[in-house]
């Protein structure tokens, strides 16, 4: 195998203004730009406890409307309506201790 000093230095040479051109062309970009689909995942989270705070809200009032002795509000109805809201509210639970953990498990892995 016969390697030449000056072809192998023209090649790094030729490389090495490749790498350059490559950095020049990929642009960071502005820091201050919120990444999409952090955004897309604060919205979705966002309406998701929205969605079981609401679902715990009707729950209540229909539990006060049948206190009350409301007859258009049945007791099986306040029974589903308690047990949506409770397994909503254990999934919420449920997703935060996953997030969490993978907090943690980020945190604790070396640099």
């Amino acid at each position: 195998m016969n390697i030449k000093g000056q072809a192998l230095y023209a090649e790094m040479q030729s490389l090495a203004s490749q790498a350059r051109g490559v950095g020049s062309e990929l642009k960071l970009k502005n820091t201050a730009e919120v990444n999409p689909s952090q955004s897309d995942f604060g919205n979705m989270l966002k309406n998701a406890i929205s969605n079981v705070n609401a679902l715990q809200q009707e729950t209540s009032q229909m539990r006060t409307a049948v206190e009350m002795g409301d007859p258009r509000v049945s007791l099986a109805q306040v029974m589903i309506a308690s047990q949506k809201s409770s397994l909503a509210f254990e999934a919420t639970v449920q997703v935060r201790n996953k997030l969490v953990e993978a907090y943690k498990d980020i945190m604790s892995m070396p640099v």
